[in-house]
């Protein structure tokens, strides 16, 4: 896929990160450093929320989110599929959307089935899903932040006990945890009311965010001392 469209799905963009950035990866990044990447820049993305500096955080998880496709690539996980499988259109835990965890104090996981016709199409659908599973307006931005910052720990810890086990059991939890902070990601741009699509349309429609090269021509050195 050449570029990213108003109705191109979470696959699609999957495989569109796979064109642009996987001949780079290959060559210059291990499972290891893709993971340091995405805390990297997810990171920079939490502190621009407590800098008040927005744009920043755009800018940021947008990139941590690169990096985390990247690595499910290197991984043979599908995304959209880890991220239906785990949220049809429903809370994870309580089943319910909008989520009432906060009234039922559950944390037990229902499981629920949804219709397939349900399923949403494009990326901008799924965040629109996790909007309505988990409104903006019932938690402040810093707490989706704080929740993001435990899901991409939690994936980071996921990635590292596979890496030291190989357990089948241990990748099993990658991609439970690549969906939750998928969700999370989704939350914090749910919250500043930031189309994540339509930034990813423009901020594509060249190729490389950076390099505007289709595939990514930035050298190793460049993407080390990216600094946004």
């Amino acid at each position: 896929m050449a570029s990213i469209t108003p109705k191109s799905s979470i696959r699609d963009f999957q495989a569109f990160i796979d064109s642009l950035y996987g001949r780079s990866n290959k060559r210059h990044f291990s499972i290891d450093e893709m993971l340091i990447n995405i805390n990297r820049f997810a990171g920079r993305g939490l502190k621009g929320i407590r800098k008040r500096d927005f744009h920043k955080t755009v800018t940021n998880l947008t990139i941590a989110m690169s990096w985390a496709t990247s690595l499910m690539n290197q991984l043979d996980i599908d995304i959209e599929d880890q991220v239906w499988k785990r949220f049809p259109y429903l809370c994870l835990y309580c089943g319910n959307s909008p989520c009432l965890c906060k009234v039922k104090k559950s944390r037990k996981r229902i499981d629920k089935s949804t219709p397939a016709r349900l399923r949403p199409k494009t990326i901008r659908e799924f965040q629109e899903m996790f909007n309505k599973i988990y409104p903006a307006d019932s938690r402040t931005l810093e707490h989706a932040g704080i929740h993001l910052a435990e899901e991409v720990g939690e994936l980071s810890e996921a990635v590292m006990a596979f890496r030291s086990r190989h357990r089948d059991q241990d990748f099993e939890r990658i991609k439970s945890e690549a969906a939750d902070s998928f969700s999370c990601f989704m939350g914090v741009f749910n919250s500043l009311a930031f189309d994540y699509q339509e930034y990813l349309i423009k901020g594509h429609k060249e190729g490389c965010y950076s390099c505007k090269s289709l595939p990514c021509e930035c050298t190793y050195q460049f993407v080390m001392g990216f600094k946004s």
